[in-house]
């Protein structure tokens, strides 16, 4: 090496130092270009009109992007919590649940009855007037009172209808002792509702965790696309300046036409793959733009000048794994749903077994009539208190037993579900540990075939540039460092990709909002 080196012009040596930059300085270690410090590029204005964004969100994102050098994965999640239409519709689901349970309350509302019969021709004429007011008691029964009046030549089998001409006040209140004591169906569909309502929440994060692990693949595969662009940028650029060399020693005949045309041959080709890598960054970045959101939910076409670095996160502790395991099972929002469902399914079967009871009923009421009395036994003026025992008793009570099997067997199907969610949890965190770990080390060696198929292909191109190596020897090693460079972006995205699954085992969604 130190041979090839005292022998080469500066001016090769120049260009050789400028080749290694074939990975090394594409492959994650590059500067990428950023965004103007001033306004946004031509490119990036179009690629937001191209997505349907306002020219006043326009302006927005680019005053954002005058003081973000890159698009970083926390600006994509921060996008997916406020502007994702999935999880819109999912927030919608909450507001519905929230409905719902105020619909339930709704049966615990004051209620107003009344009525007016009156019998205006005939033998008996009267007229009677009716209010009464209903309150629903939370732990069982009502409170009852009202008012009615009742004037007229009554028959005598219907004198209780009569009242003084003031009219009579009632008040009183209805308890059961057995059935409904307990739970009936205002407090039971009340507290389906709640269960329901506690239910939405934690599926609205389970599908938050997964939008956000979905959206890093996304983010993680166009950073991935646009560094191996830039890996065939450098690799066509340096055919680019080989091919004027080769031009200016094919016209004063120091080289053969056949090696000039096998150079345009490997340019040609490369600048094939350069456009297949740049249709792969185009497509990634759609795919971004379904998680990458204006402020108002249009999607945002990024463009290649806010491409990051590909990088590794900090590095998982070796020790780290049952901290994990305890952490997924905590937080894992899927078994909050679980937990959610059998607290309902157990209002259902406490439902039943009262369903099992006897009515039960106590009822306790007062009246006083008011004003000059209607008859001269003044038979409407005292105080009257009335108390009174109602029972009901339900005798094959099939219903009943039916709800008790239905309820008890879902119950224990959730069980079941709820364990084997665990066992589930467990496998998808050692899993997706294993996964990180395996990517790191091959990164490791990703990065060292890297630096060794770099090395090589120096070597053979100082070589060339000294006349002791072919074209095709050249060709061969760049294409190996290509490779070895598309293999270390692979690798640093198995890494990314693995991380994300790992931190959705975890139940982290990286802007924890809930």
């Amino acid at each position: 090496m130190n041979v090839l080196e005292e022998s080469a012009s500066e001016e090769k040596k120049e260009e050789s130092q400028n080749s290694i930059k074939l990975v090394s300085e594409e492959v994650g270690n590059t500067a990428i270009a950023s965004a103007s410090d001033n306004e946004a590029s031509e490119a990036e204005i179009n690629a937001l009109e191209f997505s349907g964004v306002t020219p006043g969100e326009i302006d927005q994102v680019n005053q954002e992007l005058e003081f973000s050098e890159t698009l970083q994965l926390l600006d994509v999640v921060r996008s997916v919590h406020d502007t994702y239409p999935a999880l819109e519709i999912l927030y919608l689901e909450r507001q519905i649940a929230n409905g719902k349970q105020l619909s339930a309350w709704g049966e615990f509302d004051t209620k107003l009855k009344g009525f007016s019969e009156n019998q205006p021709s005939g033998y008996y004429q009267t007229y009677r007037q009716n209010a009464e007011v209903y309150q629903p008691i939370y732990h069982g029964g009502e409170f009852f009172g009202g008012y009615r009046i009742g004037r007229g030549d009554f028959e005598p089998w219907y004198l209780e209808r009569q009242t003084n001409d003031g009219g009579e006040f009632k008040l009183g209140m209805r308890v059961p002792l057995l059935r409904n004591r307990e739970i009936d169906n205002r407090r039971a569909e009340l507290w389906r509702a709640t269960y329901e309502r506690q239910r939405v929440q934690p599926e609205i994060r389970s599908n938050l965790i997964y939008f956000v692990r979905d959206a890093s693949v996304a983010y993680w595969t166009w950073v991935a696309a646009g560094q191996q662009v830039k890996v065939y940028e450098a690799a066509l650029e340096l055919s680019n300046k080989r091919n004027s060399k080769l031009k200016r020693r094919l016209e004063t005949g120091d080289l053969d036409p056949p090696v000039f045309q096998d150079n345009v041959r490997s340019l040609r080709l490369r600048e094939a793959k350069l456009i297949d890598r740049k249709r792969k960054l185009d497509q990634s970045a759609v795919k971004l733009s379904l998680y990458y959101r204006s402020p108002g939910g249009d999607p945002l076409l990024p463009v290649p000048a806010l491409l990051p670095e590909l990088q590794n996160l900090e590095l998982i502790p070796s020790g780290e794994l049952e901290v994990g395991l305890q952490k997924a099972l905590a937080s894992r929002p899927e078994i909050q749903v679980i937990n959610a469902e059998i607290r309902k399914f157990s209002v259902d079967y406490a439902e039943a077994r009262n369903d099992l009871l006897p009515n039960l009923d106590t009822q306790i009421q007062g009246k006083q009539d008011v004003g000059e009395p209607t008859s001269s036994k003044r038979d409407k003026s005292e105080f009257e208190l009335e108390a009174g025992i109602y029972v009901e008793v339900p005798l094959q009570r099939r219903k009943a037993r039916g709800k008790i099997q239905t309820s008890s067997a879902k119950i224990a199907q959730l069980n079941i579900k709820r364990e084997f969610l665990k066992d589930k949890i467990i496998a998808e965190v050692q899993s997706a540990y294993a996964g990180v770990k395996a990517a790191e080390e091959r990164i490791e060696k990703a990065v060292e075939a890297r630096e060794l198929a770099e090395y090589i292909s120096e070597v053979e191109r100082r070589k060339f540039d000294l006349g002791r190596s072919d074209l095709l020897a050249v060709f061969l090693r760049e294409q190996y460092a290509i490779e070895a460079a598309d293999g270390e972006i692979e690798s640093r995205l198995e890494y990314q990709l693995a991380l994300a699954d790992y931190l959705a085992a975890l139940a982290d969604d990286l802007l924890s909002t809930f």
